[in-house]
């Protein structure tokens, strides 16, 4: 692919995704990932967009997007936030000397944040999201790293402004949303089968895998079993 800097190929980067991949939740799948591999002081990436005024997380690279990404939701504030809502890009250089966004600053490194980029997207006329880049390093954006993200942001906001049309006809938004609940779930039930079995994470999805297909069962049901069972033996523990 052209980086984004690149001119008019930049742009079509993107949009080809729309043809390059089955469903929306894939091609978000793509943005996030391909931001963090064009970003080199990036490790972690959320996609958020607004739905009833709040942020909601629609697809995300690392965990640490994810937690920094909901982190900023439980209070109403922080980074990725104050870009979507101003329009303007937002850099957070060290969160150890932040004193903004109130308490976000030591909750974002209670998960490992040393320092986020956050970049506005308009999404078609009203639509509003930021995509947030996160490093576990204080210092991680240089000026190179925040132009090249500013051009690729603008050009994913217009790709992600026809993805979202795509979803508001299948109401997909709440089933991204809903898909991304599933996702963890599944993970959470990985990581059990990793610490039980003593395996891989591949392992353990294959085994996961394996169960839902004897029992035929759908996978997020097993998982939720899975999960439900674990805490409830852990709340049974003295």
């Amino acid at each position: 692919m052209a980086s984004p800097g690149s001119g008019d190929e930049g742009g079509l980067d993107v949009v080809r995704m729309l043809d390059e991949f089955e469903g929306v939740s894939r091609f978000l799948g793509a943005v996030v990932r391909w931001a963090v591999a064009k970003t080199p002081g990036a490790q972690a990436c959320g996609l958020t967009v607004e739905q009833a005024g709040h942020g909601v997380t629609v697809e995300y690279s690392g965990e640490m997007a994810a937690r920094a990404d909901e982190r900023q939701y439980e209070l109403d504030d922080g980074p990725c936030l104050q870009a979507m809502r101003t329009g303007k890009p937002v850099l957070a250089t060290d969160l150890t000397t932040e004193d903004r966004w109130g308490a976000y600053p030591a909750r974002a490194l209670a998960v490992g944040v040393g320092s986020s980029l956050s970049l506005p997207l308009r999404i078609g006329v009203k639509g509003r999201g930021a995509l947030n880049l996160y490093s576990n390093r204080a210092h991680a954006f240089t000026d190179d790293d925040r132009q090249a993200a500013e051009v690729w942001a603008a050009q994913a906001g217009g790709a992600l402004a026809v993805a979202l049309r795509m979803a508001e006809r299948e109401e997909a938004v709440d089933n991204l949303h809903q898909g991304m609940a599933s996702r963890q779930l599944i993970g959470q039930a990985v990581g059990l089968l990793m610490a039980q079995r003593r395996c891989t994470a591949d392992q353990a999805f294959d085994l996961l895998k394996a169960a839902s297909q004897r029992n035929n069962e759908k996978l997020r049901d097993l998982a939720q079993r899975l999960v439900d069972a674990h805490d409830a033996a852990m709340r049974e523990t003295p």
